[in-house]
Parts: C-alpha cells; structure tokens; sequence
C-alpha cells in the first residue's frame, strides 16, 4: 500500500466501501499503487493498467488498455470520447462482490497485453467525420480549408468533436463561425 493513496482513502466520502474493495482486489492482482492525476492508478513494471475513481452517480474500475481486453463479460463500457479506455460502473459494494473473479480475470488480462506490448491501433483522421456544417465552410473558404488541413490531428480532433457535439444545426453553425478566427490563427479550440 502506497501512503499517498491511504491519505487519498481517508478522505473519501462518497463510495468509500466499494473502492477499498476494487483496491483490495486490484492489488491482490499484484499490481503497484500510485497516485497520478490525483487518483489511484495501479501499473505493472511502471505502465499504467487500472485506475479507480468515484463520481456523483457511480465508483469505476477503469482499464487504459480495455478496448484490447475481450469483455467476455459485457462489463466494459466506454469512457466518454477516450478511444482506448473503458471502465466498470459500481453503486453499490454488493456489485463488486459480486463481479470479482470477473474483475480479477481482466486485471490478469490487462498485465498480459502490457507483457506482449500490445498498442490500441491509433485512430485516423478519416474515423472522425466533418459535420456537414464544417465541411461547407471549409469548401466555401479555401483558406479556412487551407487552414483547418495545416491543424494539428489532435486539434482538428478537438474542433470536430466540439462542433458535432451540438445537437442542432444551427448551434453547430454559430460555434464553428466563433471559431473561424482561431482556426485561421492556427490556434487550438479554446472554451
């Protein structure tokens, strides 16, 4: 046990029981306790394999490599936009209990792909389609175009994204003319 994570535990107030129960469990796997990002991440030979974290309507195991895990189970859920992390929700520390050995068998997997050196395949650009909104701009300005292409793949990533997040058209229109400038300008998305 790490003391920076003890003093992590001691101040939980929310989902106490059922993250010291995934941490009990997680380091009967043999995996090394840290805190990174201000939460506990357990990693094998100094590579990140699991994370836990309490939020307002859950606690969650999450696994930095789950999309190469099998989820034989179907437990493994998507974590927001992050392509190669998924997670296990918990509201209560019945369901830990109960899902253990199902848990343990992904954690032992996890330290396996990390052994083989297994990567998550990085997505590219062609994965992430234009909003229709976008895609006009950009044919109608050659020099937005121009400029939008010269963006780095994470910015664009994060233009795409923020733009086709919007639910209405005319929502996606208004962010992207907000934005023309600072595309223009070369510069990443800024809230």
């Amino acid at each position: 046990m790490n003391p920076s994570v003890d003093l992590y535990f001691s101040k939980v107030t929310k989902w106490q029981k059922e993250l010291e129960a995934l941490r009990m469990l997680i380091l009967e796997c043999g995996l090394e306790e840290e805190l990174k990002w201000s939460v506990p991440i357990y990693t094998y030979k100094g590579k990140n394999i699991v994370g836990l974290g309490g939020f307002k309507e859950y606690c969650a195991i999450s696994f930095f490599k789950g999309t190469l895990l099998q989820n034989e189970e179907g437990i493994l859920v998507p974590i927001g936009r992050v392509h190669s992390a998924r997670m296990v929700k918990f509201t209560s520390a019945k369901e830990v209990m109960k899902i253990t050995p199902a848990l343990k068998a992904y954690i032992f997997e996890a330290i396996e792909v990390e052994r083989a050196g297994l990567k998550v395949p990085k997505k590219k650009m062609s994965d992430y389609p234009l909003p229709k909104e976008l895609q006009a701009k950009l044919e109608e300005n050659p020099a937005l175009k121009k400029a939008f292409n010269a963006l780095t793949p994470g910015r664009q990533r994060a233009y795409i994204n923020y733009f086709s997040d919007a639910k209405q058209s005319k929502t996606r229109e208004a962010r992207i003319e907000k934005y023309i400038p600072h595309i223009l300008s070369g510069k990443g998305l800024l809230y």
